[in-house]
């Protein structure tokens, strides 16, 4: 297949006003894996990967900038707003609002869709263009991106409306909600002195090991694993 692919990704460079050194790069990001499936031999992959690294990237700067403007704020909260910021709905409406849905490479099939699997493709991609945009032009740009058009846009109105709810009680009510269970954690490892404890903690749906989760403190590491478990159950909209 040839290198035009009927979108003219210039138009979106002008509108954020960047310039990706490697157009490719931008391309990729908005490739979903069923165009792939109708244009075996296009020149380019799907955007997973892209979406795996800017899934990193957009949590890393979302927690960053939390830390530092809200010295005050406990891990909770803090977990809490930064969930909320980058949950699948958040991130679809701010591509939609960018107009990153006009540039994306899609199957005829899914072209078509317009619901609830649209808004996960547009979370997706918005992941992988950050993605993009971290290996095209560095962590400084990505970084003033995110904020001007995710943080400055969406933290206020999440904080004023409350938004947000600890990802602990979220998943609670989501899993009484939906398979009528009460989710159970427990600790998986323990390790470190007294004064540096490091835990693995795991939440259960009865025998079920959802998520795992990190931290320096249980609660921590409770809060990691139902924000994990949120993502992996879909249930983080």
């Amino acid at each position: 297949m040839k290198k035009n692919n009927m979108k003219d990704f210039s138009l979106l460079e002008k509108s954020i006003n960047i310039s990706f050194k490697n157009k490719d790069l931008l391309i990729q990001a908005f490739c979903h894996r069923s165009y792939l499936n109708e244009n075996p031999d296009f020149y380019l992959s799907h955007n997973e990967r892209l979406e795996f690294l800017g899934d990193a990237v957009l949590e890393l700067i979302t927690t960053d900038y939390l830390f530092k403007e809200y010295p005050d704020k406990p891990e909770g909260e803090m977990t809490g707003w930064r969930a909320s910021l980058v949950n699948a709905s958040i991130l679809s409406d701010t591509a939609k609002e960018m107009g990153l849905e006009d540039f994306l490479l899609l199957s005829s099939g899914e072209e078509k869709e317009k619901g609830k699997a649209r808004k996960y493709i547009l979370s997706d991609t918005f992941e992988a263009f950050i993605g993009a945009l971290y290996l095209d032009q560095g962590y400084e740009v990505t970084r003033k991106f995110i904020e001007k058009n995710l943080i400055d846009r969406k933290l206020p109105e999440i904080i004023e409306k409350k938004l947000f709810k600890d990802p602990k009680s979220l998943f609670q009510e989501k899993s009484q909600e939906i398979v009528a269970i009460t989710p159970v954690y427990q600790v998986l490892e323990e390790s470190g002195p007294d004064h540096m404890k490091f835990f693995v903690v795991g939440v259960f749906l009865e025998d079920e090991l959802v998520a795992k989760g990190e931290g320096s403190s249980k609660h921590e590491a409770e809060l990691k694993a139902a924000e994990e478990a949120l993502k992996v159950k879909d249930w983080d909209t």
